[in-house]
């Protein structure tokens, strides 16, 4: 029996020792955190061994494949110990895909993943096609593969911490939206290794295939070894875009909608890619535009709350660097009070300069540190507040905008000096405004 050892026992890595499980492995999960109650039940029920709280490198050392978490970085001391001896980890999807036989759709970027991922999984829902979405979109690709009905297609959202482990995985659609600044820690502050992970959802693509990327991207294709099986299809979608809510895919179909969960060019920009991929498996263009019109996004990402008066509040707090920023105060008009801040991530707030001087009239930064914040914007703003409280920044945003325009929570930055996680931060932020509001109609 084959040995499968399993780093990390989040969602990704039980996910792959449930499908190891399944399919004959002697499968061993080992995590140096403590493992999550409801993911040790799941490995206890199957009589998956485990550790917590360490790694037992005498087991470890003993495998015939090892799976390794996205979380968990190339250069520390344990994988290098591990490749030294030969063992070299594979990510969750590159496991997982040996065993899909089904059509696959896979989405990466800096921006907009979940949104286009979650569209198209929308726009193939019910139209004939069966389809399941997962990935880092929710739930693991492994995972999805342990159940019993298994579908046409899956759409998966795929960060470039899982396309660094792939070695076959290969879709029969990628979609590479946009490569802007993000998690450049990981990648040596080096923004030409990150722009190479991410490529590497189409080094496996043959002819047959289909590549979406973003026109302003396809350089990239030629200066690497991206496409190392093949050539793929190309589709080239450009942000140099025509009017919103308006575009023709040179397919004979010009589609219309008007849904404000895709509102500003950056998801008319998704949009187009979600129709491609849909219209290539083969989704009717006419079930395609009518769907647009009713695809809710997901919680976090430009979420509309219910005013108070005639003030607007935005959830945005996915919005964890500047690019992501951008997008959402360019699809806002002017009359904008920000709230932004976090652990800074290296940000360059250059690009947001004149975004923020004609439309911001105040900035609110929660976080511990502002300082950056503060100092890039300190002459561009007519009002900035410091607040570590998000009910604070909440009210004083509420007084800042004076009866009318836009409060919008777009941090920009990671989450983690105040909040367990961006949903954290954005659950408290609708709980706030929710409290605010209540008070209000008192």
């Amino acid at each position: 029996m084959k040995k499968l050892v399993v780093l990390g026992a989040g969602e990704s890595g039980v996910g792959a020792a449930l499908l190891g499980k399944q399919e004959g492995y002697d499968v061993f999960v080992s995590d140096r955190s403590t493992i999550a109650d409801r993911y040790k039940a799941e490995l206890k029920d199957q009589g998956i061994t485990f550790e917590e709280g360490m790694h037992s490198m005498s087991i470890l050392e003993k495998t015939d494949v090892l799976v390794k978490s996205p979380g968990i970085p190339d250069h520390i001391e344990l994988i290098t110990s591990l490749q030294d001896k030969g063992i070299d980890p594979i990510s969750e999807i590159e496991f997982a895909y040996q065993f899909c036989t089904s059509r696959i759709i896979a989405i990466t970027g800096s921006n907009g993943k979940t949104t286009t991922t979650g569209l198209i999984y929308h726009l193939i829902q019910k139209s004939g096609i069966s389809v399941k979405v997962g990935g880092n979109y929710g739930i693991s690709f492994a995972r999805l593969l342990t159940e019993q009905d298994v579908p046409d297609v899956f759409v998966l959202e795929i960060s470039s911490f899982q396309l660094d482990g792939i070695r076959t995985f290969r879709p029969e659609v990628a979609i590479l939206l946009n490569i802007t600044p993000d998690h450049l820690d990981r990648y040596d502050y080096d923004m030409e290794k990150y722009a190479a992970s991410k490529m590497r959802i189409t080094k496996n693509q043959i002819h047959g295939d289909l590549f979406i990327i973003d026109s302003a991207q396809v350089h990239r294709i030629n200066d690497s070894s991206a496409l190392e099986k093949g050539e793929p299809e190309l589709a080239l979608v450009s942000m140099d875009l025509t009017e919103e809510g308006v575009f023709d895919l040179d397919l004979d179909n010009e589609f219309i909608y008007s849904n404000p969960s895709l509102s500003g060019k950056h998801n008319v920009f998704n949009t187009q890619c979600a129709v491609f991929a849909a219209e290539w498996i083969g989704v009717d263009p006419d079930y395609i535009e009518a769907r647009l019109n009713d695809f809710e996004n997901l919680a976090h990402r430009m979420e509309r709350l219910k005013p108070i008066d005639d003030v607007q509040y935005i959830n945005d707090s996915k919005a964890t660097n500047v690019d992501a920023v951008y997008f959402a105060l360019e699809a806002l008009e002017s009359d904008i009070v920000w709230i932004a801040g976090g652990t800074d991530k290296g940000n360059d707030y250059t690009v947001l300069q004149e975004l923020v001087k004609t439309k911001v009239k105040g900035l609110i930064c929660l976080g511990i540190d502002n300082k950056t914040l503060f100092q890039n914007f300190k002459d561009t703003v007519p009002e900035i507040l410091e607040t570590q409280d998000i009910k604070t920044a909440v009210r004083e945003a509420f007084r800042l905008a004076e009866g009318s325009g836009t409060i919008i929570l777009s941090p920009a930055c990671a989450s983690f000096d105040l909040f367990e996680n961006y949903m954290d931060r954005g659950d408290q932020f609708k709980a706030a405004v929710e409290e605010l509001r209540q008070e209000q109609e008192r």
